[in-house]
Formats: structure tokens, C-alpha cells, sequence
């Protein structure tokens, strides 16, 4: 028998944008390696997670250009081109309906099309499960082939399969093992992690579960993937945002109403409860809630029924709560703005979400999933461009504190996708795309002075803080929150922390 060689590559945005007129003089990747190797394939595959009339044209396209037959086009659903596990999952499975590997077929993968994280794939696979050639391709040196001197499975299975069975059983048990339905969450820092985790455990439970953080942190991501991985998957998630419902329509809103209820109710209303049943109703901004519809949600918590308005007769509902608030509630409850026996009703299951800039080595992540995101929202427009991000302009965004969280970074890098001429994001489109919002009273830079100013209270306040996100970020570990503030050994972090009356009893 014959052999055969086939070629399988991703189609990448430098390829759509050769075959749309959006790179002028220049191939793309997969009809360079083409061009420079005419006859060299029996067969051509190309996976593509973009549309797949867009992905239509650039075969057309290609086979014009180069002469080639691409018989076969593979569209790839993928939850992100950079989500390492995804890409993985569905690239073994193709090349499994493929009847891959076979004896007879020489395998050659293109790693310059698509994301790092799906060249990386490529590599892994083509050094275990599926042997294969790797090219790569570029303006500057055309088509190389790509080597290196190391078998994954020969050299470093066995070193593994050598170490004790205690220490692998114990690093299988303490390893976190990310669920699929929070695969969306995307990170890396721990303190994201210690909260998935937590997630994971609430879904198994039927109770309510408070969902803390400030605006922008993803807690209605949170709460759908509760949703997901709890046994009422298959029942309706019903958010609703209470601080967006005027006090008048509140309870109709929530509980229902009956015809002729009030003034305008023409109809009824079932209300967003009864039309959660079985399901779970995600309630955001709880913490606006007026008083006496935090009396009628009490009432639903304990008694599992609702009673709409107009009605006499209490209806039975099977829910589950999931709330969520960036408001301070053990402050409200202090105030009286919000009902203490309402709060522990709700906060049986806690999650209390990090800020953006306490997630240590997730903004990078965030930020190439997200230009990842607009770049495929807008492909196929005609006036959109794919976008790349230069490294200084990477660097701006490092130093921006984020207080809108993951919100704002996004439409930060909407707004410089947008703004930006040309297919690279630079400083200035970033500048131009950051909101500045001046703190309430002005900042902690621009106090009055006089009457009552104490500067050393403030430069405490200012070290407090500092501190605090030092520690978060750290997972309360002395040794490296005293490196992330620059001290130059962690007794010295734990005088400044004595001095400012921190306690910092913890892990060193």
C-alpha cells in the first residue's frame, strides 16, 4: 500500500484576512506552506471555530490561489480558541473520526494558524497519540519545519510512572479538578480557583447561596454555573436585577399579580418565581430590595409558596435562591436597610469574588480571551479588523487598577478595538479607551488640608489598604505578600503590619 501525507491545520484570522483583501501582498499561513509545497500533500484538512460561510469563501479562495483541492472542511466548536482543554478535546476527537493514526498516512500539522494554545495542542498531540511532521510558516523565512529533540512519551511517561504510587495518589486527591460547566470562568490565580471550587460544592446542595463582590466581578457567571452543575440543569435560570425594577412593580415583578390587582393590571401575571419553578431565579443586587418585598422574599425562603398580589391563596413554588450584591450587607443590616433574618436566609452558601487586581496572573489571560471574543464578534463584517495588541499598550493596561473589573476591561478593549486604525492596539488607543473616575471627595490625593488633616493617618490608611490586597492577592501567605510590596524580608512586612494593627497570622 501506498502512503499517503496529509496536511491538517486551523484556519487562523491571518488567513481569512489574505483571502478578504484585509492583508495586501501577503498569503496567510496555510496557502504559504501551500504555495511552497504545491504537490507535497494527497490531502488537505482544515479545521475552522470561525463561521463556516466565512471559512467557505477562503477555501474558494484558496484553491484559486494556489491550485490545491481542499476537499475537507471541519468546523470546530470551541468554549475558547485559548481554552487549552477544549481545544484538546475536540482536536483528538476529529482526528479520531478521521481513523487517525494510521500506518499508511504521514501526518503533517501547521502550527502557525490559530491561537498559542491551539499550537501547542498540535505539539502535544503530534509528540503522543497522533505522530506527526510540524511546519510553520512566515513572511520572513517562508515554510520550516519544525523539530524537537525530545519524545514526550518515551522519555518523560516513564520518569513519571516510576514515582512512588503514595506521592501520585496524593497529588491526584489534592489536585483541583475543574468542572466542565465552570469552564467559562476563565483564570488561573488561586484565589478564582478557591472560590470555583467552593462553587462546585453549593451546586450538589440544594440551599441558597449570596454571592459577594464588587460590580463587574462575574457573579451572574457564577451563579449559571451553578445553575449548570446542579441537579435543576435541565430546569429554568431566571436572572433578574433588582436594582433595575422601580419599587412600584417590584413585588408584581417578583411574586405575580391578578387580574384587576392595581390600577393598569389588565392581565396576570405569573411573576418571576412561579416562572423559575424547578429551576433556580438568580436574584442580582439583592441589596436594593425594598423593605417590604424583603418581607415577602423571607416569606417565600420559609414557606416555599408565594402569594401574588390580588390573590387571597398562597401558591406553592419549588426554587432555588441564588443573590447577589456588591453592596456592603452587614453593613445594611446594621443601618436597618436590610432585614437581618433575610440575611442569614440567604447567606447559607457564601461566595466572596476577588477584584480584578487581586487575581494574580489572570489579567494577561483575560485579556487575550476577551480581544479573542470582539475579534470573533466582528468577523465577517466588512468594516471590522482583526486586532492585535502591541506590547506597550499590554503594559498600560497592567497598570490600570480596574475598579470596574472585568466589565470595564472588556469594554476597554471594545472601545480600543473600535477606535484603533489599524490592525495593532497601541498605548495611545488604549489611553484613549480607559475611563478615569474620580473617587468620591477626590481621592486620597486631593484631601483638604487644614482642620483635622493628619498626614501620617492618611499615609496609614493608604498602607492599609495596600496590605490588605497584598495579603488577598497572596492567599494570606507573609513571605509573598512581603515580595508583592517590595519589602526586602517578611519580618520587616510584619512590623509595618504591627504597627498598623493588621493581623497577619498566617501561612509564611
Amino acid at each position: 500500500m501506498s502512503r499517503r501525507t496529509w496536511l491538517i491545520s486551523w484556519i487562523g484570522a491571518a488567513d481569512h484576512g489574505a483571502a478578504e483583501g484585509k492583508r495586501v501582498g501577503e498569503l496567510g499561513p496555510v496557502a504559504l506552506a501551500l504555495a511552497s509545497q504545491r504537490s507535497a500533500f494527497d490531502r488537505i484538512v482544515l479545521l475552522t471555530n470561525y463561521d463556516v460561510e466565512r471559512s467557505r469563501y477562503y477555501i474558494a479562495w484558496l484553491e484559486r490561489t494556489t491550485g490545491c483541492v481542499v476537499p475537507d472542511l471541519f468546523p470546530i466548536d470551541l468554549a475558547s480558541p485559548i481554552d487549552y482543554a477544549s481545544v484538546y478535546a475536540r482536536v483528538s476527537d476529529k482526528l479520531k473520526q478521521l481513523r487517525l493514526p494510521q500506518d499508511a498516512v504521514d501526518l503533517t500539522f501547521h502550527l502557525s494558524p490559530g491561537t498559542p494554545a491551539m499550537a501547542a495542542i498540535w505539539i502535544i498531540l503530534a509528540k503522543t497519540r497522533f505522530p506527526a511532521q510540524l511546519i510553520q510558516t512566515s513572511k520572513e523565512k517562508g515554510l520550516e519545519s519544525v523539530d524537537f529533540f525530545f519524545d514526550l512519551a518515551n522519555e518523560f511517561l516513564p520518569e513519571f510512572l516510576q514515582r512512588g504510587s503514595e506521592r501520585i495518589d496524593r497529588l491526584s486527591r489534592s489536585a483541583p479538578k475543574l468542572a466542565p460547566e465552570f469552564s467559562q470562568i476563565v483564570h488561573r490565580s488561586r484565589v478564582m480557583q478557591e472560590q470555583i471550587m467552593l462553587a462546585h460544592k453549593m451546586a450538589a446542595f440544594e440551599v441558597p447561596v449570596l454571592i459577594l463582590g464588587d460590580s463587574g466581578t462575574g457573579k451572574e457567571l457564577f451563579a449559571e454555573a451553578i445553575h449548570r452543575a446542579s441537579a435543576r440543569r435541565a430546569r429554568p435560570f431566571i436572572a433578574v436585577n433588582c436594582g433595575a425594577i422601580s419599587t412600584e412593580m417590584m413585588n408584581s415583578e417578583l411574586f405575580g399579580h391578578v387580574k384587576g390587582a392595581f390600577t393598569g393590571a389588565a392581565t396576570t401575571r405569573a411573576g418571576h418565581f412561579r416562572e423559575a419553578e424547578g429551576g433556580i431565579l438568580f436574584l442580582d443586587e439583592v441589596g436594593d430590595l425594598p423593605l417590604d418585598a424583603q418581607v415577602r422574599l423571607l416569606r417565600v425562603l420559609q414557606q416555599q409558596e408565594v402569594t401574588p398580589l390580588g390573590a387571597s391563596l398562597p401558591l406553592k413554588v419549588d426554587v432555588r435562591i441564588i443573590a447577589a450584591t456588591h453592596r456592603d450587607l452587614a453593613a445594611d443590616v446594621g443601618a436597618g436597610r436590610f432585614r437581618e433574618d433575610l440575611f442569614h436566609r440567604l447567606a447559607v452558601g457564601i461566595l466572596r469574588l476577588p477584584a480584578l487586581r487581586e487575581r494574580e496572573g489572570d489579567l494577561n489571560l483575560l485579556i487575550d480571551y476577551l480581544l479573542a471574543k470582539i475579534n470573533a464578534d466582528g468577523a465577517g463584517r466588512p468594516e471590522a479588523q482583526i486586532k492585535e495588541l502591541a506590547p506597550e499598550a499590554r503594559e498600560r493596561l497592567h497598570v490600570h487598577d480596574w475598579p470596574g473589573n472585568v466589565r470595564e476591561l472588556y469594554h476597554t478593549l471594545l472601545r480600543a478595538a473600535i477606535w484603533s486604525d489599524s490592525a495593532t492596539i497601541d498605548r495611545d488607543d488604549v489611553i484613549r479607551s480607559l475611563v478615569q473616575l474620580r473617587p468620591p471627595g477626590g481621592g486620597v490625593l486631593e484631601r483638604p488640608l487644614g482642620s483635622g488633616f493628619v498626614l501620617q493617618d492618611v499615609l496609614d490608611e493608604v498602607s492599609r489598604h495596600y496590605f490588605q490586597r497584598a495579603l488577598t492577592q497572596s492567599g494570606r501567605r507573609k513571605k509573598r505578600a512581603s515580595s508583592v510590596l517590595g519589602f526586602s524580608s517578611y519580618q520587616t512586612f510584619g512590623n509595618w503590619a504591627e504597627r498598623l494593627g493588621i493581623d497577619v497570622d498566617a501561612e509564611e
